[in-house]
């Protein structure tokens, strides 16, 4: 299979939605097929999500790019990524930005995708194992965060982790479904845009779901 080709036809398709030419041109750089299990790599530029392993999925990629739009990175931030899973997403930040701190609760998905980030040369990325408190407060704050797992409110940790001016791209719901959030942080309160439906895998913590409830 011509796997350029056909990461230039899913770029393409995704430029009908995606106006941040920024970001086209990182998804056209990201060898998406190394993010996918073997079997799956035929599916690699569907545009859809896949399984891969652990009851995890690489998201779609409309869905990953327009998480990444809404964050409006200048290639100064330094963004914080909840869920590292694939690593898919983690390269798109990595091109885009300072620095990427990414935290995963599931040791196998951050070990393998530590390993595939490291192989494709990617050198401004932070990988940490999920803690009892959500996010990374140690590197904090945060020019921007972006959450891969949905919550049933916007975690208060996430939000004291932002620095003013901030943005989170978090997705909000139920367990089945949710609507992605961008929050802007300000001095005295905060902004909310609303994006559109999604559907995501559930985000552990003690500000989120409980894993007994998932």
């Amino acid at each position: 299979m011509d796997f350029r080709t056909e990461r230039a036809r899913l770029v393409a398709l995704l430029s009908g939605e995606i106006k941040d030419r920024k970001v086209l041109a990182a998804l056209a750089r990201i060898p998406r097929e190394a993010f996918v299990p073997p079997e799956l790599r035929c599916r690699a530029y569907y545009d859809r999500a896949l399984p891969i392993g652990r009851g995890q999925t690489i998201s779609q990629p409309l869905i990953v790019a327009m998480m990444t739009q809404a964050l409006t990175l200048t290639g100064q931030e330094k963004v914080l990524e909840i869920g590292t899973g694939s690593g898919y997403q983690t390269a798109l930040l990595a091109e885009l930005a300072t620095r990427v701190v990414t935290v995963e609760r599931v040791a196998e998905l951050a070990e393998r995708s530590r390993q595939l980030l490291r192989r494709l040369g990617y050198a401004n990325i932070d990988f940490h194992p999920a803690a009892e408190t959500l996010g990374w407060p140690d590197s904090a704050p945060y020019d921007a965060i972006i959450v891969t797992a949905a919550a049933p409110r916007v975690p208060d940790e996430l939000l004291a982790q932002l620095a003013p001016g901030g943005r989170i791209v978090i997705p909000v719901g139920t367990r089945y479904l949710q609507e992605l959030h961008k929050i802007t942080k300000h001095t005295d309160h905060y902004d909310t845009e609303y994006l559109g439906a999604c559907r995501f895998v559930a985000l552990i913590g003690k500000s989120a779901w409980e894993e007994q409830e998932v």
